[in-house]
């Protein structure tokens, strides 16, 4: 007697989490498609604006740039340069947010700290990361560490900016709270004012990485053997448009799959945080 009741009490939760995980699925798909049909509108107005209002050679429409990006594929050049480009990118982009987070936590979490270090951050964040290629090349030669210096330091300062203001918008309460059910000062800092920082860290990281494919590009333009950035500059030299393009559409699919990617870890591992997606 005692079984029957539970079974039928257990009904009504399997389908109720059934039908959550279909309606999860379903607005899945929906999101999906609608990326798709996002992707397609581009590709579609570019195919109408090249084919019939420019009509030039100097515009290429999406097939023709499909084709030469298949031979660029083939050939091995497109691999070698975007695979380049990324290399620099991961290494700086890390290297920046390692630098930048307890930089940031220090100046948001101690007034003396703020006022030694904020004339460094608030004068040198105005220097634009392309003023300073020259120092980067003069320093460090046209090697790997001039480009990676160059994301690092256009990533820095925005992940300190968000760090720090993230922990200046810690309620008091929160602090006060902790401290009066005895919590430390050390327990107040990683269990209190780090994780209410978070949605601001990882929002500056964001920020920062669309950043670092600007600054690549600017960066290879002028001193690399390789990268997107250098197809730009040798497309412009021997008038090859299709490769320009093809670099081109090749930092569009980069930069949006890499925030993508950290939208979706975040979702995966920081979720709890409540990071605005």
């Amino acid at each position: 007697m005692s079984g029957a009741p539970a079974r039928a009490l257990d009904a009504p939760q399997t389908e109720g989490t059934d039908g959550r995980s279909v309606t999860g699925l379903w607005q899945t798909v929906l999101n999906g498609r609608a990326y798709f049909l996002g992707f397609c509108s581009l590709f579609l107005v570019w195919h109408v604006v090249a084919t019939y209002v420019v009509a030039s050679v100097l515009f290429p429409p999406p097939l023709a740039v499909l084709v030469r990006a298949i031979e660029l594929l083939q050939d091995g050049t497109l691999a070698t340069n975007i695979g380049a480009s990324l290399q620099r990118i991961v290494i700086g982009f890390i290297a920046g947010s390692v630098l930048g987070i307890p930089i940031g936590l220090v100046i948001g979490s101690f007034p003396l700290a703020r006022k030694f270090l904020e004339p460094w951050t608030e004068s040198l964040r105005f220097i634009p990361s392309v003023a300073m290629i020259t120092i980067a090349v003069i320093w460090f030669g046209i090697g790997e560490p001039s480009k990676v210096f160059l994301i690092i330091y256009t990533t820095i300062f925005i992940v300190i900016l968000n760090t720090a203001a993230g922990v200046g918008a810690i309620s008091p309460n929160k602090i006060r709270a902790a401290q009066a059910l005895g919590a430390s000062s050390r327990q107040i800092f990683f269990l209190v004012a780090f994780p209410a920082t978070v949605p601001y860290i990882l929002t500056g990281m964001r920020i920062a990485m669309a950043n670092s494919f600007t600054t690549i590009v600017a960066a290879e333009l002028v001193a690399a053997n390789s990268g997107l950035g250098v197809m730009l500059w040798q497309g412009r030299m021997y008038m090859q448009i299709g490769d320009i393009f093809v670099a081109l559409v090749s930092l569009c699919i980069l930069g949006f799959v890499a925030d993508r990617l950290f939208r979706f870890g975040v979702a995966r591992f920081a979720g709890r945080y409540d990071v605005a997606q």
